[in-house]
């Protein structure tokens, strides 16, 4: 089995001059955690990604006023992107490797084709949702250490 079996296709995106305002509106709209930030509405090439958790530690926990930031002042950057033939072990080794809960499914010039997440995962394999769920959610990560993925490659 593979990603593109499992993803979601059609996610709600945004762009990056979207209101963080909106991006909630979104993440409650599509009963999502998590929303891709695209270059532009005609270019569909993720640049980052933006998580409920994102906006309540990096905002909100931090007394910022919400109201006035676009999801480019709150998203992980670059965006970690998976090929959707990549096999589900792939993916959730990258879901390990970078200790996310989802991957951004590009083509292979980069277009968003759509969103793998751990809930994906776990109604087809729940053996390795289980291993993915104990190495992403490890308690040793402070809230802290939460800080955008710059280093991270948006390799897939």
């Amino acid at each position: 089995m593979n990603v593109k079996e499992i993803m979601t296709t059609e996610p709600a995106t945004c762009t990056p001059d979207t209101s963080l305002e909106e991006v909630a509106k979104l993440l409650v709209k599509y009963d999502c955690g998590a929303i891709p930030v695209m270059r532009s509405r005609e270019a569909l090439k993720p640049v980052g990604i933006v998580t409920d958790r994102d906006i309540v530690c990096r905002i909100i926990a931090t007394g910022t006023d919400a109201r006035a930031l676009t999801a480019q002042d709150c998203m992980s950057t670059p965006c970690v992107t998976i090929a959707p033939t990549a096999s589900l072990d792939a993916c959730c080794e990258k879901m390990e490797q970078y200790l996310i809960r989802r991957l951004v499914v590009v083509d292979k010039e980069g277009f968003c084709l759509g969103v793998v997440s751990q809930a994906d995962i776990a109604r087809r394999k729940v053996d390795k949702a289980g291993e993915v769920v104990k190495e992403v959610s490890r308690p040793s990560r402070s809230a802290s250490a939460v800080k955008p993925l710059e280093a991270a490659a948006p390799a897939h």
